[in-house]
């Protein structure tokens, strides 16, 4: 599995199960990514982002999107893009 660095989590809504991702890269949805802290985690394909409440399809390098998480997440987990 390839893995490539495209940004982190700044924060995590563990009742709605919403992390907010700030992006070094671009993501578009239906992309494959991982979550991971400390070789532990967990990929899921991304379904929906939001940006201001607005749902959009794809996001660029510098912005911060709220993503639906299969799983909790903290601040620090580090996201990949994987193929």
């Amino acid at each position: 599995m390839l893995k490539e660095r495209i940004g982190h989590i700044t924060h995590y809504f563990d009742r709605i199960k919403v992390a907010v991702l700030e992006l070094d890269d671009s993501l578009s949805t239906g992309e494959t990514v991982l979550f991971e802290k400390d070789n532990q985690g967990f990929a899921q394909s991304i379904m929906s982002m939001q940006v201001d409440k607005k749902p959009i399809k794809t996001a660029t390098k510098g912005m911060e999107v709220g993503v639906k998480v299969e799983a909790p997440v903290k601040p620090g987990f580090e996201v990949y893009r994987v193929k």
